[in-house]
């Protein structure tokens, strides 16, 4: 009976083990495989380098610099754990609690303090530990980011914030973070194997090389942006206004030298500064744009046959139409004017006269053509498409505003682009941020390399409207003489617009005030759009605008060796 008894006591331990060695080797042998390795090791993170963003000649406007992240072995910290993270949470500006949880953790030789702290402040930090006699602490590479050219492009490049707890990047505005995934790259891991809580030398090794993140180049000229910012933020603050944008194009490329904001931020101390700074608002701002787009209505028109830059007009003093009477903003008489006169003095009764030629829904298609009412999609995160009525939503009253500018929203690159169409002869050229091609994280293909270009107009009409733009300037005939660039032929048209208040909903008593042209007008190079919010100066967009458009036209003109092309401006009759 007792060695029956044994016997079946053996079996039954002998059956346990049996069915444990199944479950372990042929039911799931690669989890428990696995959950014995990582018990048995340890892996540190091999941080890869983020990618530069460049100006396009190769100036950095975002790169990275020597960093360190600073490393704790718990099995050496445990036991001052208490006063060390008081330390370091005080030096460093951390949670003291998280701090103190990494240097206690159990059965663990590697754990991140802090990650991406400049090198100089890691290294003094670290000293400081040593000479307080703590041990365990030490330090790896670890590149963190910074921006140069500070509030240069700001509003553009964007900024990192404080990066999340597995010490990756936390983008939070512009490029930046549209980018991120193309700028990031891949960190890699360098894995070991421990004993004892010790790393065993001859154990297995593996290591998985970092993957540095992409370079990204812009269009923007940094020393051109420079400028543009202290001419945009002098114009504003002398005019007393709320808010501004400038933008600079390449004509023939459609490349976005500068697309300055003001106000803006310091991307290296963004956080002095409001979030609403933090977007360009040269996108995300939407506005009436006012008379500078009766260009786009007269090419359309000429383009259409229905006009030339000559035809006459007999101007009342005011035009009585379905809903309201339309007004000059000057009072006169009876007047007659041509089409370049109804141009070179902003007439919105004349520009609507001109507009009565269009056929049902000719005008819509036209602005729609020129890139009104769809997003520019340059690459950054906030931008509007701005407000263009439907063909069937557009009544007569409507279109009468639109003509002359009112009754539409854009932004400002979004009619910067369709000025330039008029620049380059009547081809309209995606707008662009990125030089040559990249991929935003949603996996689109963008940039001057896959912009694609379509004709609007006529050649022949955007010459037309060309020399209509020239009379603008005069200083006999014009509304903007002091937008004129000596020595060049310039193209130009100003733009007053009242604003629609975001309490009200309804006109409040302000003003738009904007300045668009190109030069040399006979053979553009670069096309210049700069618009003021709310001026308390009682200017126009000649008088604000303009000048402000003079000086960052001679100065890119001057900057790229643009020689006067040596023919005469154009001298159209503005009256009859």
């Amino acid at each position: 009976m007792r060695l029956r008894i044994g016997f079946i006591a053996i079996a039954i331990v002998v059956s346990v083990f049996a069915g444990r060695l199944v479950q372990l080797q042929g039911i799931d042998p690669k989890q428990y495989a696995q959950m014995a390795a990582a018990e048995g090791s340890q892996s540190v993170v091999l941080p890869a380098e983020r990618g530069e963003i460049l100006d396009r000649t190769g100036e950095p406007l975002a790169a990275s610099a020597d960093g360190l992240m600073i490393v704790a072995d718990p099995s050496l910290t445990t036991d001052d754990a208490t006063d060390l993270a008081d330390l370091l949470s005080k030096r460093l500006d951390l949670d003291y609690f998280e701090v103190l949880e990494r240097l206690r953790a159990r059965d663990s030789q590697f754990q991140y303090i802090a990650r991406q702290v400049p090198a100089a402040e890691a290294s003094k930090v670290v000293a400081e530990a040593r000479e307080a006699g703590f041990v365990g602490l030490t330090t790896q590479d670890d590149p963190v980011r910074f921006y140069p050219s500070r509030d240069v492009a700001a509003n553009v490049v964007g900024f990192l914030g404080t990066p999340r707890n597995d010490g990756s990047a936390r983008p939070l505005a512009g490029l930046e973070s549209s980018f991120d995934d193309y700028l990031a790259g891949t960190d890699g891991e360098a894995r070991y194997q421990v004993g004892a809580g010790a790393r065993i030398p001859l154990g297995d090794n593996t290591v998985v090389e970092a993957r540095d993140g992409n370079d990204l180049t812009t269009t923007i000229d940094r020393d051109l942006q420079w400028y543009a910012q202290r001419v945009l933020s002098q114009t504003v603050r002398g005019a007393r206004g709320d808010s501004g944008y400038a933008v600079v194009m390449d004509t023939q490329t459609g490349e976005v030298l500068s697309q300055a904001d003001y106000p803006t931020y310091d991307a290296s101390e963004p956080a002095e500064y409001p979030e609403s700074t933090y977007t360009s608002r040269a996108l995300s701002d939407v506005y009436e744009p006012g008379s500078v787009e009766k260009v786009l209505t007269v090419a359309g028109l000429i383009d259409a046959g229905k006009v030339t830059n000559k035809t006459r007009f007999e101007v009342p003093p005011v035009l009585n139409r379905q809903d309201r009477p339309i007004h000059d903003y000057f009072q006169h008489g009876t007047i007659r004017l041509t089409l370049a006169g109804i141009i070179a003095k902003s007439s919105n009764i004349g520009t609507v006269m001109a507009a009565d030629e269009f056929e049902p829904g000719q005008m819509h298609d036209y602005l729609t053509a020129f890139g009104l009412g769809r997003k520019a999609d340059v690459g950054l995160a906030g931008e509007t498409k701005g407000i263009l009525p439907s063909a069937d939503l557009m009544t007569s009253q409507t279109a009468d505003r639109i003509a002359f500018g009112q009754s539409l929203s854009v932004n400002a690159l979004q009619m910067a682009a369709a000025v330039n169409t008029i620049a380059n002869g009547g081809v309209r050229i995606d707008p662009s941020l990125v030089h040559g091609t990249a991929t935003l994280d949603d996996g689109t293909e963008i940039g001057s390399g896959v912009a694609t270009e379509r004709r609007v107009v006529s050649e022949d009409a955007a010459r037309q409207t060309m020399e209509m733009m020239e009379r603008v300037i005069d200083p006999e005939v014009g509304v903007a003489p002091g937008a004129a660039v000596p020595g060049y032929r310039v193209a130009g048209k100003t733009g007053t617009a009242q604003r629609v208040g975001e309490e009200c909903g309804c006109y409040d008593g302000t003003f738009t005030v904007s300045f668009a042209g190109f030069a040399p007008a006979d053979d553009p190079r670069f096309t210049i759009y700069v618009v003021v919010q709310n001026p308390r100066n009682g200017g126009g967009g000649g008088s604000v605008a303009g000048p402000a458009f003079s000086k960052l036209m001679g100065y890119a003109l001057r900057r790229y060796g643009v020689e006067p092309t040596g023919t005469n401006p154009s001298r159209l009759p503005a009256e009859w």
